[in-house]
């Protein structure tokens, strides 16, 4: 990435070691009692709880600040996949949550506590899911070995929060460059050289794991190295690399090592996977190419049966004929899709888009009540629905729908989006400002949130027990934020 290149020497090293843009790679079976027993390594350093304590900070520090993709079909999908990969990892102490960067760049990185970031652009580049699983089980790898803390361990004299906190810089400039640059600006890196070779033995050590991994789940390994050959093929012609090589070079050493343990696992023949090349369509038709160029890009596609899956394809052409307002000829092509897959979610979402651009709401809630019913907290039908609901002004019924989702959902901010809006419609201002709150707690801007709350406080009336809950939940913020101070 052209602004990583940019960093000050010493951070760019230390961006090395610990900003973990994902290369597809692998391990065998045979290779599995081998690997590393880490356990609580480095919990002298960093102790589990205190990562996912900092991995929760610079999530909310990415919210507030990166160009983050807020979209349930696309959450789902990348969520259920990391889920594919998780459970055949080893040691995974955390709840892994996987998020998007709308960003060009192939690219991918993992910090404290189970977070991976995946830019956008990687999709869009990747031909299979076996690649862009590949890419997943190599970050998961850096979690589960807890390479961010280890690479503390190694650095003794520095505060482990004082890295962290330049760690979460580059993540975020690896998001985006402008708010990552102001949030490392005070920070130093030291111990370059250390750096870079502990940094060559966690990239081994994740290329181990990560393909064992993704053998495991039952994905191809020469996703692997096909993926090599897609930012080979990608880059052969310019002068500057990818942005994944220049946080990681690959050199020609572990590209080999790499092939070798592959050419170990058993050829995988899968059929392309629909729900992969259906995300892949989204990413590209909303998010990374232009809105004219879409409609074009997807057009010459069906035409010149340029595709994957037929279905995928047409799935593209619909959302740009949708994002071009051209609704009828969208509309159109979902009925057709729809007509064979009635309960697919990236359908449904496009229907439901649909038919709220064109005034019929109760059409969109109709066609979701029965598939809720059967998944009533489901995040692609809840929030769906919810939206419906709330152009259809029936917004008691979505407030309902969105408090029973976050009860199990409790991070999710476009969810407390939709119901800021619904209880704003229905004049309901003291449950306005709570959840306009809990939207700024979810970005780490604890003081507005505490603002928030003692607006909604004002609307308490004499409802003795909603003004006790009002404090208390005041309390709690700021006892977290003074928890975070002295970290």
């Amino acid at each position: 990435m052209r602004y990583i290149a940019r960093i000050s020497l010493k951070l760019g090293l230390l961006l090395l070691a610990m900003s973990f843009s994902a290369i597809a790679q692998e391990s065998s079976f045979s290779d599995k009692n081998a690997l590393p027993e880490i356990g609580v390594v480095a919990s002298d350093t960093l102790s589990l709880d205190k990562e996912m304590l900092i991995g929760d900070a610079v999530m909310r520090q990415m919210r507030g600040q990166a160009p983050l993709v807020r979209d349930p079909v696309l959450d789902e999908y990348l969520q259920d996949l990391g889920n594919r990969l998780v459970v055949q990892a080893d040691n995974a102490k955390f709840p892994f949550q996987f998020f998007w960067v709308n960003n060009n760049a192939i690219n991918a990185f993992a910090f404290f506590g189970g977070h991976i970031g995946v830019h956008t652009g990687l999709i869009h580049n990747a031909k299979t899911e076996s690649e862009l699983a590949s890419v997943l089980a190599h970050e998961i790898s850096h979690v589960t070995q807890r390479h961010l803390a280890r690479s503390m361990q190694a650095q003794q004299r520095a505060a482990p929060i004082a890295l962290a906190s330049i760690i979460g810089g580059v993540l975020l400039a690896m998001a985006d460059p402008q708010a990552g640059m102001a949030a490392i600006s005070a920070g130093q890196a030291t111990s370059a050289q250390m750096q870079i070779d502990y940094t060559r033995s966690n990239e081994q050590e994740a290329d181990r794991i990560g393909i064992s991994i993704l053998a495991r789940a039952g994905f191809d390994p020469r996703g692997a190295a096909s993926f090599f050959s897609t930012l080979a093929e990608q880059y052969r012609m310019v002068s500057q690399p990818p942005e994944i090589l220049l946080t990681h070079p690959l050199t020609e050493n572990r590209v080999a090592e790499a092939r070798a343990r592959i050419a170990d696992f058993p050829t995988v023949n899968l059929k392309p996977s629909l729900s992969f090349q259906l995300a892949r369509a989204r990413v590209m038709a909303r998010y990374t190419l232009n809105k004219k160029y879409s409609l074009d890009y997807f057009k010459a596609a069906v035409e010149k049966k340029n595709y994957a899956l037929k279905d995928a394809a047409l799935y593209g052409l619909a959302l740009a004929y949708f994002r071009n307002e051209k609704l009828s000829q969208a509309q159109n092509i979902i009925n057709q899709l729809l007509a064979k897959a009635p309960e697919n979610l990236f359908y449904v979402d496009a229907a439901t888009d649909i038919s709220i651009a064109t005034g019929q709401y109760d059409q969109a809630i109709d066609r979701i009540t029965p598939l809720l019913a059967h998944t009533p907290r489901n995040q692609v039908l809840a929030l769906n629905q919810a939206n419906a609901l709330i152009y259809a002004d029936r917004n008691d019924e979505a407030i309902s729908i969105l408090k029973d989702f976050l009860l199990v959902h409790p991070q999710y901010e476009l969810a407390y989006q939709l119901l800021t809006d619904a209880y704003k419609n229905s004049q309901n201002f003291k449950g306005m400002h709570q959840s306009k709150a809990e939207v700024l707690v979810l970005n780490g801007v604890y003081q507005r949130a505490i603002d928030e709350l003692q607006f909604a406080y004002n609307f308490t009336e004499d409802n003795y027990l909603e003004k006790q809950r009002i404090r208390a939940r005041i309390r709690q913020l700021r006892e977290e934020e003074d928890r975070l101070k002295r970290l």
